[in-house]
C-alpha cells in the first residue's frame, strides 16, 4: 500500500459551483489517492519503469493550475470519452532525460538548472511519451470506476492519443490533478499536472457516485421533480453595438444578428448551451451540452 502525503502540494479553497450540487465532488481527494495508487504500480511495470526507473510518487491530489512559469508547455492527449491536457515541470523532464538516455546505473546527479539547458527534439518527444503514459493510467481508473458503478465488466472508452493542437492552459478554478515525484532517495522533487475537461470530469463524478446513491437514484429523481422547481431562460442572441449606434436608431431600422448556440441560464448563471429548431412555428431548444 503506497502512503500518499498531500502536505508538499499547493492547495486553494474551492469555490462552490452551484452546477456540481448534488455530484459528489467530496469524492474527488478518493478519486486522487486511486490514481496515485495506480500511477504507483504502473512506475513499477517495465514498458514505464524504463523512463521513470528511481522516481518515486510522494503526493496527489485536486490542486489550483499552476502558473505559465512552472508548467511550461502544456500537451493535449484526446479520446472519445474526454481530453486530458499534460504539463510538468522541466527541471523533472530533464531529470528523466538523463536517467534515460545517461549512465546507466550511475547515482542522481545535482538538479540541472534549466535555463541553462536548450529544448531540444528528443526532450519534446520524451514530454509526449510521460504525457501520454500518466494521462493513459488516469483514463483507465475512470473507466474501472464506470464499470465498477455500472456492475460492468470495464470497457476502455478509448486510447488516449496526443492531440494536434496545444491546448490552453487550464482554468485556476478547473479540475486539475496535481503529483509530486521524487528521484531516489532525498532527491530532487517535481511537479505533473493532468487537467481534466469538462466531459471527463463528468465521467469521473459519474464513476464516484455512491452505491446507496445508485440504488435509490429513479426514486429520488422522481421526487425532486415533483418537490423542486426552477425556471430555466433561454438566450437566443446578444450583440453589443456603441451608445452612438443605439441612439441613432429609428423606427424600422434593422439590427443584423447570426442566431448560433443559444445560452440557457439558472438566475443568470450560464448552465448549458443548446441548439435553436423550429417546431410547429414554435422555437424550441435541444442539444444541450454543459457550458465550460
Amino acid at each position: 500500500m503506497t502512503m500518499i502525503n498531500k502536505t508538499n502540494l499547493p492547495t486553494s479553497p474551492q469555490v462552490l459551483d452551484p452546477r456540481l450540487l448534488g455530484r459528489p465532488v467530496h469524492l474527488l481527494p478518493q478519486f486522487a489517492a486511486q490514481v496515485a495508487e495506480d500511477v504507483a504500480v504502473a512506475l513499477r511495470q517495465s514498458a514505464v519503469r524504463r523512463y521513470w526507473e528511481g522516481f518515486r510518487l510522494e503526493a496527489a491530489g485536486f490542486v489550483g493550475a499552476p502558473d505559465s512559469t512552472r508548467s511550461g508547455r502544456w500537451l493535449a492527449f484526446e479520446g472519445p470519452a474526454g481530453n486530458i491536457a499534460f504539463a510538468l515541470e522541466r527541471s523533472l523532464l530533464l531529470a528523466v532525460l538523463n536517467q534515460r538516455y545517461g549512465r546507466r546505473g550511475a547515482a542522481p546527479g545535482p538538479a540541472v538548472d534549466p535555463s541553462t539547458v536548450r529544448v531540444t527534439a528528443t526532450e519534446e518527444r520524451l514530454a509526449v511519451v510521460l504525457g501520454q503514459q500518466l494521462a493513459s493510467v488516469l483514463a483507465r481508473r475512470v473507466d474501472a470506476n464506470l464499470a465498477r458503478a455500472h456492475n460492468e465488466a470495464s470497457a476502455p472508452a478509448g486510447e488516449l492519443v496526443p492531440g494536434s493542437v496545444p491546448p490552453a492552459p487550464p482554468a485556476p478554478d478547473g479540475w486539475t490533478l496535481g503529483m509530486t515525484l521524487r528521484q531516489g532517495q532525498g532527491g530532487e522533487c517535481g511537479q505533473v499536472w493532468l487537467a481534466l475537461d469538462q466531459e471527463m470530469v463528468a465521467r469521473v463524478l459519474q464513476g464516484l457516485t455512491p452505491e446507496r446513491a445508485r440504488e435509490r437514484a429513479p426514486q429520488a429523481s422522481v421526487a425532486l421533480g415533483s418537490a423542486l422547481q426552477v425556471t430555466l431562460d433561454g438566450r437566443l442572441v446578444s450583440k453589443e453595438i456603441t451608445l452612438e449606434a443605439l441612439f441613432s436608431l429609428k423606427l424600422g431600422d434593422i439590427i443584423p444578428v447570426t442566431v448560433g448556440r443559444a445560452d440557457v441560464l439558472l438566475a443568470e448563471s450560464r448552465l448549458f448551451t443548446a441548439a435553436v429548431t423550429e417546431h410547429n412555428g414554435t422555437l424550441c431548444l435541444t442539444s444541450f451540452e454543459d457550458s465550460d
